[in-house]
């Protein structure tokens, strides 16, 4: 079963941003299931860590289309992600300090999350016709953020103090 199934309505016409909105509801998929099945702790861990930095660094890019097109909405947009990474980060802790997931909670605040937050901040960032024609990432400079990213997490250094 999926947590999260891709729909037509999620596509922003922004060739990048849509492929990297599917890829990160296939991880968030993929790691529902590694809950689903059981799997170890700490391959749930590691997943929620490719997570964590498969969506750091959608939007460390999302934040620089932003800023490179003076979004009037950034402020609010930026926050909201950063709420959803100290959720995910909070997630993380919470799992690695018990036994098992709360799937009903991983549901609520990854599926839930990324629909409202899509149909709220990202229609609004991705229908403006300036923000259309952002060029790509290398692929070598997207996995260095989701590297780094994973890495802070996992290993506690992404904690505000």
């Amino acid at each position: 079963m999926a947590l999260i199934e891709w729909r037509d309505e999620y596509r922003t016409g922004i060739e990048g941003v849509d492929f990297e909105h599917e890829q990160l509801i296939n991880q968030i998929n993929s790691i529902y299931r590694l809950v689903e099945n059981q799997a170890d702790k700490d391959t749930v861990i590691d997943g929620l860590g490719e997570i964590y930095g498969s969506i750091s660094a959608h939007f460390a890019l999302e934040e620089q289309m932003m800023l490179r097109h003076e979004y009037d909405h950034y402020p609010q947009h930026r926050a909201d992600h950063e709420r959803l990474l100290d959720e995910i980060r909070d997630i993380t802790e919470e799992f690695e300090a018990s036994v098992k997931l709360d799937r009903a909670e991983f549901q609520h605040k990854l599926a839930e999350w990324f629909q409202l937050h899509f149909k709220t901040h990202d229609s609004r960032l991705h229908n403006l016709a300036g923000m259309r024609s952002h060029e790509p990432v290398s692929q070598s400079t997207l996995k260095t953020l989701i590297r780094n990213a994973k890495q802070k997490l996992l290993h506690g250094q992404n904690r505000p103090s």
